[in-house]
């Protein structure tokens, strides 16, 4: 089984390696695939769910992702209490197990087959997805009984924020939230702002179709 691992612990990060020996305990026949995403950016996390679940993937693939900034609620709290894991049933068969938190479903929110909460305290440990989370995520990827709970209404999800970066890849490819229907005709100069810095770019359908060093 394909388990995709998305978190912002850190490339090669002890955690990384924690998470999946305790979903392997959980489901022996896991395979697990690691995607690091910066630190509580629930955005890139979101992106990078529907980038692999909203995609053809092998029968039974699963994604496992945990980006928990626990800010859904500013107040202390007892038990290391943060957002509840939430479970999606995607249209490609994929299941997306985590945290509720911030943008983390927003990109499949609306295409979503199913919605629901997990049966699991949102509490108890400071290391929920080690501790707490991967049995969970086991007994909903074999189906066993009262593993999930109430459906998750659609409100409860907020969806995705407009004209901001989600994810930056290895080579410096900035993923954004840009539809689009908003970019104007390829070949158009434009101003790109990002973080109080501005740069001309050229609105193009392909990196290769621009002068190296030219943003597009």
């Amino acid at each position: 089984m394909l388990v995709h691992i998305i978190a912002d612990y850190g490339p090669g990060d002890l955690a990384f390696a924690e998470v999946a020996q305790k979903i392997k305990l959980h489901l022996p026949d896991a395979e697990p695939v690691l995607t690091p995403v910066p630190a509580f950016s629930t955005l890139a996390a979101g992106f990078c769910i529907a980038q692999l679940g909203l995609n053809a993937a092998p029968a039974g693939t699963l994604v496992y992702h945990n980006v928990a900034p626990r800010q859904d609620d500013e107040s202390a709290r007892s038990g290391n209490a943060g957002e509840r894991l939430a479970f999606a049933r995607l249209t490609t068969g994929v299941r997306v197990i985590g945290v509720n938190a911030g943008s983390a479903y927003s990109f499949v929110r609306d295409v979503a087959e199913e919605l629901r909460w997990v049966a699991v305290s949102a509490e108890g440990s400071q290391f929920r997805s080690r501790d707490l989370f991967p049995a969970a995520a086991a007994d909903v990827a074999l189906g066993k009984p009262g593993a999930l709970a109430g459906k998750i209404a659609k409100t409860e999800i907020p969806g995705i924020p407009e004209r901001q970066i989600a994810y930056i890849d290895g080579y410096g490819n900035i993923k954004t939230t840009i539809s689009a229907i908003e970019l104007p005709k390829a070949g158009t100069r434009l101003r790109v702002h990002i973080n109080g810095a501005a740069q001309t770019a050229i609105c193009s359908d392909s990196s290769f179709e621009v002068d190296p060093g030219q943003l597009a």
